[in-house]
């Protein structure tokens, strides 16, 4: 029990957004995913492993006797006038369960936009998209990359208290107060798309789709849209000019995505340089070029990196912000879309509209000193190529 206390007390103080318990053919490790990278904390003997994996299945309220079929629970656990939620899930693997733990501080997404990490301009085309009257906003990214935070900020924001905001999500990850938050179900049957349904019924003003996963929900999130209501939901691409081609893949009508769309938010989280041990220094000219700095600006170019400190538990980096891409549906993109356009045809069109690419909002966040080259390469250059 006090190991089972000390490994998730450590992943609390140590500000870890997932714990991992992993048995191993002579032990089992144990390891933290701090701002989105694993770091192995400590080796459990192998005799202690069902002692632990029963304690934890124990506390998230799991069957402890059955090993094989995977499982999922919930661990609530209060520290520091804080209340913290742990969804749990087991795994089979060859050497025993593997469990891993999230950990939902209920307090952290109360965030305002100015703190997810918009560049000034993109902050301002953003805050006119959300007080629109009507249509979808979409959100868009690989998981983890925070498109659930920016979206209950953005539900946040236009949550004024005299309109009726209505969620479904899978799961529901945080409780925010004066929201009806309703979670799909598959064992009653309750889909995006059922739990869409009945929503529309409930005299709504603002929709969040957690997720459009098919063209049913795709479809009837349009029309949702087009019928006055303001609808939130996230899609599983790469960039922002992708999500067009995608809904259209999914079955939708051109001219009503051309209709309904309003925006499009892609986006990644970099890892921030800490503050407390940050230096400066003078990036290798092939750096430089791989990161495609201007060659007038080269010269001048200062990058920062953390030398490591107690502040950071030495790692250079504390904390993460995000990086942006914003598309507007201006009326030239909307043509696009009517003419069934490829993704780059799109994305050129939204940058001579004045989008910026991930690259640039990454490249403007590595000269103003928040975060480094080598982060901005492994968390947007590597995808792109």
């Amino acid at each position: 029990m006090r190991l089972v206390d000390s490994i998730v007390q450590g992943a609390i103080s140590g500000n870890a957004s997932d714990i991992h318990v992993e048995p191993q053919e002579r032990h089992v490790r144990v390891r933290y995913r701090v701002d989105g990278v694993l770091y192995e904390m400590m080796d459990i003997p192998k005799r202690l492993q069902p002692a632990v994996i029963s304690r934890i299945k124990i506390m998230a309220g799991m069957n402890i006797a059955e090993r094989r079929v995977p499982q999922d629970g919930r661990i609530s656990v209060g520290t520091n006038r804080h209340t913290y939620d742990l969804p749990v899930s087991t795994l089979l693997t060859v050497f025993g369960e593997k469990i891993v733990m999230r950990i939902l501080d209920k307090s952290s997404v109360l965030l305002q936009l100015e703190d997810l990490g918009f560049l000034p301009e993109q902050q301002t085309l953003v805050e006119h998209l959300i007080t629109k009257p009507y249509g979808i906003l979409l959100s868009t990214g690989p998981t983890g990359s925070g498109k659930t935070t920016t979206l209950y900020t953005a539900l946040n924001r236009v949550n004024t208290g005299d309109n009726n905001i209505v969620t479904i999500e899978d799961p529901v990850e945080y409780q925010l107060a004066g929201i009806n938050q309703s979670q799909v179900n598959v064992a009653a049957n309750i889909t995006f798309a059922r739990g869409l349904r009945a929503i529309l019924r409930q005299d709504p003003d603002v929709i969040m789709v957690g997720e459009i996963r098919d063209r049913e929900t795709a479809e009837i999130a349009v029309q949702s849209a087009l019928t006055g209501h303001l609808v939130f939901s996230s899609l599983h691409t790469n960039d922002a000019a992708s999500a067009l081609p995608r809904l259209l893949d999914m079955g939708v009508e051109p001219f009503l995505i051309a209709s309904s769309v309003i925006g499009v938010i892609a986006q990644r989280l970099v890892r921030v340089v800490c503050r407390n041990c940050k230096v400066s220094y003078q990036p290798e000219e092939r750096v430089l070029e791989e990161l495609g700095v201007p060659e007038e600006d080269r010269p001048h170019a200062r990058f920062v990196r953390g030398t490591g400190c107690p502040v950071c538990s030495n790692r250079g980096y504390r904390g993460r912000t995000g990086v942006f891409e914003v598309l507007r549906m201006s009326d030239s993109t909307k043509r696009m879309v009517l003419d069934k356009r490829s993704t780059l045809e799109i994305r050129d069109r939204a940058v001579a509209d004045g989008m910026l690419l991930m690259q640039q909002t990454g490249l403007r966040k590595l000269l103003d000193g928040t975060t480094t080259p080598e982060e901005v390469m492994r968390v947007i250059y590597v995808e792109e190529e």
